[in-house]
């Protein structure tokens, strides 16, 4: 299975291009490549980005453009244009590669057409979930409809949930994403300092 990472977002609460902010030495887009390369399920990764930065993400890996801009659900679509994916966000450098493997040999062993963990509150994390290129067709129609919430098309979908209190607790850590800098705080050890 291939491996999504969505790359659109201006980083605007961040205050600058947060993916190419150096934690440890390396910029925090490399973090969240590094932990899915450890993940046995993921064969290939590709990072989606918007026209406007990928070039500056080309050093990093694989690109493919998102022209639909019209947020992750845009991303989503696109990366299902290469087939199934596993799809995460850029800035999740806590990745668990066991809990990646976990999913994707649960969306495998279910065939549904997406695999997302789920809170007890009812709360999806569509950005840390295993879609089939099958929910394209679902997505495309939500996009065209105008309607971007990547949510209501898995509620509307025969999803697999995972309910994520049943899973180890450390686990919860791969969910984790940086918005702003003091959430880099949360990662141990590092220095920052930008590109």
């Amino acid at each position: 299975m291939i491996a999504a990472v969505l790359a659109g977002g201006s980083g605007r609460r961040f205050g600058g291009d947060k993916l190419l902010f150096r934690i440890s030495g390396k910029p925090l887009i490399l973090h969240t490549i590094e932990r899915l390369e450890k993940a046995d399920s993921i064969d290939e990764i590709v990072i989606v980005a918007s026209p406007e930065n990928a070039e500056k993400l080309r050093p990093f890996g694989n690109v493919v453009v998102d022209e639909l801009l019209v947020g992750p659900i845009g991303g989503l679509y696109t990366a299902l244009s290469r087939g199934d994916a596993f799809v995460v966000a850029g800035d999740m450098p806590l990745l668990v590669p066991e809990f990646v493997d976990f999913i994707v040999e649960l969306f495998y062993s279910e065939k549904k057409p997406v695999c997302v963990p789920r809170w007890g509150n009812g709360y999806l994390e569509p950005l840390h979930a295993a879609y089939s290129s099958e929910f394209r067709e679902l997505l495309e129609e939500k996009i065209r409809a105008g309607q971007y919430s990547i949510n209501r098309a898995i509620r509307e979908s025969d999803a697999c949930y995972i309910e994520i209190e049943s899973l180890p607790v450390d686990w919860r850590e791969s969910f984790f994403n940086v918005n702003t800098r003091e959430d880099l705080e949360r990662i141990r050890g590092t220095r920052e300092r930008v590109l």
